[in-house]
């Protein structure tokens, strides 16, 4: 059997795509062929980190231009991308399923085609929901033709597909309100390692409000901003931004403008030092505008749950997050401009800070029964062994997993 993944971003990329495939990657390279075609890295030297994958790993990086958030860098590397992958795809030798994720957005297109060429089984896991999340950003007119022809052909090729895999039952309903039929639809929540990301005790000090990862066009910042203005001259509260993103620049410039010297900006950290970043916190800060809702499910709580760190989720009420929140007791929820709030509970909670260490407890117990690498891998896996024969499976390949512990 040979599984074929696409996806423009995978190991040693630093991004959640990445990191989450080349996790599903490694476990189905343990009972068959695995074959990536992926873009260029986005380090030097990657022979030198290839080595690390399992010889049962076949990586090809089709040539692309650079990726930028410019729309033309973002069209000209998409673009060379896609057409490298079908190339690339047309000759892959007996392929048992292609899995597609959603870098470059119209990539399940692509993964439809193959499927059909080759004959066989297409699985789309949805990351981000195209054509919405454009749309929800303002990236493109709701309604526009761009936004009408993206969702034709995107739709079609869901329709197609053998299975989608979603993130959350927030994204299953965005799916299901475009049309998509609901028995096609799958949800398998993302994870995080618990082996790599432990607990560590809290620090003590000011309490620190801790970002941790790309901070983008459908994350909240003007209520973060509001607060940590009004906040300025209390010392015994924090900020920490580490990561990037195209909206973090405004955001430094606006603590620059305002001289405002509560808050901490860092750069990406590797996935071996995500652990202690995230430990660094008292809450871990997540947050989604709400027109977003379904449209993406952030992964970044995961590992926030794994640190043993209450979240903090700034965003829709009918979101994974807040479900999270209100059914675990693990965090905080704060509507989209509830400044006021959030200011309250940061004073409140700086204050007294039994009630973090008890919301950081249940943060990890709800992880290590729900959300770390083995089941999140599981879920996923028993996806891709559906067949119309179900009786006739062979051995599940999730079973080399349900016995992990974080």
């Amino acid at each position: 059997m040979r599984i074929v993944l696409l996806n423009q971003f995978f190991w040693p990329d630093k991004v959640a795509t990445s990191q989450l495939l080349t996790d599903l990657a490694r476990q189905l390279a343990l009972k068959q062929k695995v074959l990536v075609i992926c873009g260029g890295a986005a380090v030097a030297r990657t022979l030198r980190f290839e080595s690390d994958i399992p010889a049962e790993i076949i990586i090809v990086r089709t040539k692309t231009f650079a990726f930028g958030h410019s729309a033309f860098a973002r069209i000209a590397s998409y673009s060379s991308y896609l057409a490298g992958t079908l190339w690339q795809g047309i000759f892959v030798r007996q392929p048992d399923a292609f899995v597609t994720l959603t870098t470059p957005p119209l990539l399940s297109i692509v993964g439809s085609l193959l499927g059909s060429l080759h004959k066989t089984r297409h699985f789309i896991w949805e990351m981000d929901v195209y054509p919405d999340i454009a749309g929800d950003i303002g990236y493109i007119a709701k309604d526009g033709i761009l936004a009408r022809i993206a969702g034709i052909f995107l739709d079609w090729a869901r329709k197609r597909a053998t299975a989608i895999i979603v993130l959350g039952e927030d994204m299953k309903c965005r799916l299901i309100a475009r049309g998509i039929p609901e028995e096609k639809i799958r949800v398998a929540e993302n994870w995080a390692d618990g082996k790599e990301i432990v607990p560590c005790p809290f620090q003590q000090g000011p309490l620190l409000v801790h970002y941790s990862g790309n901070l983008g066009f459908a994350h909240d910042t003007d209520t973060i901003k509001e607060v940590i203005s009004r906040l300025r001259n209390r010392r015994d509260i924090r900020f920490v931004f580490a990561g990037g993103g195209p909206r973090r620049p405004a955001l430094e410039d606006f603590c620059k403008d305002n001289n405002l010297n509560n808050v901490e900006f860092r750069p990406y950290c590797s996935r071996a030092e995500l652990g202690s970043s995230l430990g660094e916190g008292h809450l871990g800060l997540v947050t989604q505008l709400p027109q977003t809702l379904g449209s993406i499910v952030p992964s970044k709580i995961y590992g926030i749950m794994a640190s043993g760190r209450p979240l903090l989720y700034i965003g829709p009420s009918k979101s994974t997050p807040a479900r999270h929140i209100e059914q675990y007791q693990c965090g905080w929820h704060i509507q989209p401009g509830d400044s006021q709030s959030l200011e309250e509970l940061l004073i409140r909670l700086a204050e007294n800070r039994e009630r973090i260490s008890l919301f950081g407890a249940n943060a990890r117990t709800a992880f290590e029964q729900n959300f770390n690498r083995a089941m999140g891998i599981t879920r996923v896996l028993r996806v891709l062994e559906e067949r119309p024969q179900a009786a006739q499976r062979n051995t599940s390949l999730a079973e080399s997993v349900r016995g992990e512990r974080p």
